[in-house]
């Protein structure tokens, strides 16, 4: 995926999850944080951040915050992008074979997960999540605790006895990582949750992306470490 017109900014400060102050061109200005999890180790003041221009004129924010630099390494920190460039990567033929149906936020039981697939005979359901913390060279999920995310899983868990397939998908939003793993340390219940889905058949996939100011692209997958 692609972002038109990005712009760089300095980042200054972060009043509250949904908005940020940005230094452009000398001139200091609101913007809205396209992600409202936590960020601490990436919304540094002085952080190299990329702006793209919101296409709604009637906004009070101009720009969304997309991309910013952490030491020489480039994070996107779109939350909306990891379901757009997972569905152009499964839609390539990378997630299953034949796949012949890719349908976006379908509800199961009490549970609304990101896809919904087919292919031939095989069907199943999909949840992708968005990884933006990395400590020396691991990355993790999540960076603040998710009921929602526990909820997920468990979710993915019981679709497989109704003969679904289920997957959990982690897109790690920046590139040359060298593992996956849950974040116990902030959520234990996830890490727990994880596991379990994991050794009850639940696929757990963990993709690195190409990142450049202005694009997002799926390439290798990460060992994953339960």
């Amino acid at each position: 995926m692609t972002y038109p017109n990005i712009i760089p900014a300095r980042f200054l400060s972060r009043p509250n999850r949904f908005v940020a102050q940005v230094e452009v061109d000398g001139t200091e200005t609101t913007v809205h944080v396209k992600n409202t999890g936590r960020c601490r180790e990436l919304l540094r003041p002085g952080a190299e951040v990329w702006l793209v221009k919101s296409g709604n004129p009637n906004r009070k924010t101009a720009y969304d915050l997309v991309a910013v630099k952490k030491g020489d390494r480039l994070i996107n920190m779109d939350a909306q992008a990891p379901n757009q460039v997972f569905a152009q990567w499964a839609g390539a033929g990378h997630f299953v074979p034949g796949l012949t149906l890719l349908k976006a936020e379908q509800k199961h039981g009490d549970s609304r997960f990101d896809f919904y697939w087919e292919a031939g005979d095989r069907k199943g359901f999909v949840e992708v999540k968005g990884v933006t913390l990395e400590t020396d060279g691991g990355v993790f999920f999540p960076d603040a605790p998710t009921e929602r995310g526990v909820k997920h899983l468990h979710g993915l868990t019981a679709c497989l006895s109704e003969g679904y397939e289920a997957a959990v998908c982690f897109v790690i939003q920046m590139a040359e990582v060298d593992f996956f793993s849950p974040n116990d340390a902030t959520h234990p219940a996830f890490g727990q949750a994880l596991r379990e889905a994991a050794a009850a058949g639940v696929r757990v996939l963990a993709l690195e992306c190409a990142v450049t100011p202005d694009s997002l692209e799926i390439t290798n997958p990460v060992p994953v470490r339960l």
